[in-house]
């Protein structure tokens, strides 16, 4: 009786480097895990094949995604994708070890983040964690996310805002009225209200605009 076949975990590459792109395609064929079913030279790329449902029956489980790219980054893209089908698992796989860029890439929903400097065995290694949606990471990346979120807590204790404040906040930068600051963070449009209150008040700010800008200066607004 013959062993059944592997199951296949089919993989899309996101990267803004051809050679690095067929690099991975050539790596990943030669093992019976993974297939690669498609790529795109960048974020906003993939973002627009997904839309269109490029893949048909062949939709990916897997994304390897690189970080820096032009028109859409990493962690855009990974938002974007994870709107569209949230049970994709993303594999950051980057040439960046910077504390905040790890945070942010963990808080866009991506599985694991991965340095191109890993061995293909890592690499193989991450995807197959990413499958279980179970992070890998190395001890450096570890530690960047460690640091990268202290930080964080730390700027907010600084400026005396509380999680939810902060994150209205950043929701008013990107121009969201109450309602739709409501809606978001599922919450009531007098709370909402109140929140705004209180931001105005510990920032010393007279209203949502300067707030906005407030939020921008201080390198907390995503930018695009």
């Amino acid at each position: 009786m013959s062993e059944a076949s592997p199951v296949k975990w089919k993989v899309w590459i996101v990267d803004d480097h051809e050679m690095v792109r067929l690099g991975l395609r050539t790596y990943l064929s030669l093992d019976p895990r993974f297939e690669v079913v498609g790529e795109s030279g960048s974020g906003k790329e993939a973002v627009e094949a997904f839309r269109r449902g490029e893949f048909a029956d062949r939709a990916p489980d897997l994304v390897l995604m690189d970080l820096m790219m032009p028109d859409m980054n990493g962690v855009e893209a990974t938002r974007a994708l994870l709107a569209f089908r949230p049970e994709l698992r993303v594999v950051i796989l980057t040439s960046f070890l910077e504390d905040e860029k790890v945070v942010e890439a963990i808080e866009s929903g991506a599985v694991s983040y991965v340095l191109k400097t890993v061995s293909a065995e890592e690499l193989i290694f991450a995807l197959q964690g990413a499958v279980k949606n179970m992070p890998v990471m190395s001890g450096d990346v570890s530690q960047a996310l460690t640091r990268g979120l202290r930080q964080r807590s730390a700027s907010n204790e600084a400026e005396g805002l509380t999680e939810r404040e902060k994150e209205v906040l950043l929701l008013i930068a990107e121009g969201k009225s109450n309602k739709d600051i409501g809606d978001e963070l599922h919450i009531s449009i007098k709370t909402v209200k109140t929140h705004v209150s209180n931001l105005l008040m510990k920032c010393e700010l007279d209203d949502r605009t300067q707030l906005a800008i407030y939020a921008h200066r201080k390198g907390w607004a995503r930018e695009g």
